[in-house]
């Protein structure tokens, strides 16, 4: 592997690739780096997200540049917002001493500001389809001139429906320009983007090598619905280190269990659709910070959110598919770093998570509770450390005489146990028993239904379908997740095959156990 130094980089930029701690370049980057920087190619990167795509190509386009020219030389796109200024934040950051202009433009943001900032001049813009789109239209955007164009997550661009948007904002930009195309995935239309826009390319696949998955530790815990906080709340304080991004269904549930945290005295935030785009920069600006440690999401509202120092990953509910399974526990272990997922898997819960495990094909290890003797072990620790920390800096405290009073008129070693008792807490009654979960084998089932939103059904229609040909009350058909062209719902075993006899027409039917299916 060739070091930062070895690949003939200006000294400006290996500076501020120390600075940023950077030590050895992940795979995408020693694979692309010397490319873009020593041959005229355009580029093709299929890399997973969190392996150092931005740097991969950031560092390159930054050395072949020179600021302050007057024209906008790179135009980088990005399906998200989020992802845009974590994008122009990294560039950014490797700017080190020289002067670059780095602007992001999204949607959710004054347009007239983003213009302000435009007029000053620019020399890279980071920014989403619909946004840039929009300044095209309205004159204020110039890419005629521009020598780079980097399509970043361009498979989430195809799954947004923005690469019609994409495909014209090609259309007006100049003609003498490198292409880089980075996806975690190569669907047909995106390699055809690739041919109709490029000139020579080289493709680059680091798929096989390590990715998010591989370099975090999965585990699982079954608990019963109600006592899901109680459980969250053992795993943090069992865990030495937790900075974690937790993940609910919907918004309800992500603004409960915030409430429910902050009760507990946990420093979290809560993050979803209905924020609006000055609420969420102020949370992700805590959270970046760490001046919370714990920010609890919806999928949609995680999109884009990229953060090297995550340690946990935790699906307080399963997900609804294996994709989103994966895209979660992408969020850590990122950029070379472990990282932990944990998923709480309520009775009801139990079927479709037993279909992700085996269509994401990982190892997951299932983890008994901990115990309140496992919490006080590793609270015991920290406290130790800590205090150790402390009396080696000790210079002196207004306390001090107060305290030289107590230890000559009350017995020392008592007062140290109120004391500890007070901070840390945590006796056996400071913690809600929790019931052992007995899973009842074939009680509940995952089923595959082949027709989805495009078939014009929703959730009632297809729950009155099913009553129709099979008696079954609408209770027990649950967690119904219907899909563009295909559904998903749990029922007890004994109606699975009834189901799936009654809607068989020519040998097949529409409904299928979910067993194998992607």
């Amino acid at each position: 592997m060739k070091s930062f130094e070895e690949m003939e980089l200006s000294r400006e930029m290996v500076e501020a690739i120390k600075e940023k701690g950077f030590k050895n370049p992940t795979p995408i980057q020693e694979k692309a780096i010397p490319v873009l920087m020593n041959t005229d190619y355009d580029l093709v990167g299929q890399a997973k997200t969190g392996t150092g795509k931005t740097a991969a190509f950031g560092i390159p386009l930054l050395e072949k540049i020179t600021p302050g020219s007057g024209v906008i030389h790179a135009l980088i796109l990005t399906p998200t917002r989020e992802l845009a200024l974590q994008v122009a934040g990294e560039i950014k950051s490797l700017t080190g001493k020289r002067k670059f202009r780095v602007i992001a433009v999204y949607g959710g943001q004054s347009i007239g500001r983003q213009i302000g900032e435009i007029k000053k001049g620019a020399d890279i813009v980071v920014g989403t389809p619909g946004r840039i789109i929009d300044l095209l239209n309205r004159g204020k955007l110039d890419f005629s001139r521009i020598s780079w164009l980097v399509l970043d997550e361009a498979d989430e661009m195809l799954n947004m429906g923005f690469i019609d948007d994409v495909e014209e904002i090609l259309k007006s930009t100049s003609e003498n320009k490198r292409v880089l195309l980075f996806s975690a995935t190569m669907p047909p239309r995106i390699l055809g983007l690739a041919r109709r826009y490029m000139g020579k390319y080289k493709f680059i696949n680091i798929s096989d090598g390590n990715s998010p998955s591989d370099l975090t530790a999965q585990y699982f815990y079954r608990v019963y619905s109600s006592e899901k906080p109680e459980l969250l709340r053992r795993i943090i304080e069992k865990e030495e280190e937790f900075y974690a991004l937790i993940f609910c269904n919907t918004k309800v549930e992500v603004d409960g269990l915030n409430r429910v945290l902050t009760d507990m005295g946990y420093s979290s935030e809560a993050i979803h659709g209905d924020f609006s785009q000055y609420q969420r920069e102020r949370v992700m600006y805590k959270f970046r910070q760490k001046k919370v440690n714990i920010l609890i999401a919806t999928d949609v509202a995680a999109r884009g959110i990229d953060i090297p120092d995550i340690t946990h990953v935790v699906n307080y509910n399963v997900p609804y598919n294996p994709e989103v399974y994966i895209h979660r526990i992408g969020r850590t272990g990122r950029a070379g770093k472990g990282g932990v997922s944990i998923t709480l898997v309520s009775p009801e819960e139990e079927a479709h998570f037993n279909f992700i495990r085996r269509v994401v094909k990982s190892d997951i290890v299932e983890l008994d509770a901990p115990t309140v003797e496992e919490i006080q072990k590793v609270k015991k620790e920290k406290f130790e450390k800590e205090l150790q920390q402390e009396l080696e800096n000790f210079e002196g405290s207004k306390y001090l005489d107060w305290a030289t009073e107590l230890l000559m008129i009350y017995d020392q070693e008592k007062i140290v146990a109120v004391l500890l008792e007070k901070l840390l807490g945590g006796s056996d009654k400071d913690y809600a028993p929790l019931k052992k979960v007995i899973i009842e084998k074939g009680k509940e089932v995952r089923m595959f239904a082949a027709i989805g939103r495009e078939s014009g059904i929703n959730s009632q229609e297809l729950v009155e379908m099913i009553q129709k040909k099979v008696k079954i009350g609408p209770d027990e058909i649950k967690n119904i997740r219907i899909f563009d062209r295909f559904s998903f719902f749990s029922v007890p075993s004994y109606y699975a095959d009834p189901i799936i006899k009654a809607f068989k027409k020519r040998g097949r039917s529409i409904f299928d156990r979910a067993r194998g299916r992607r």
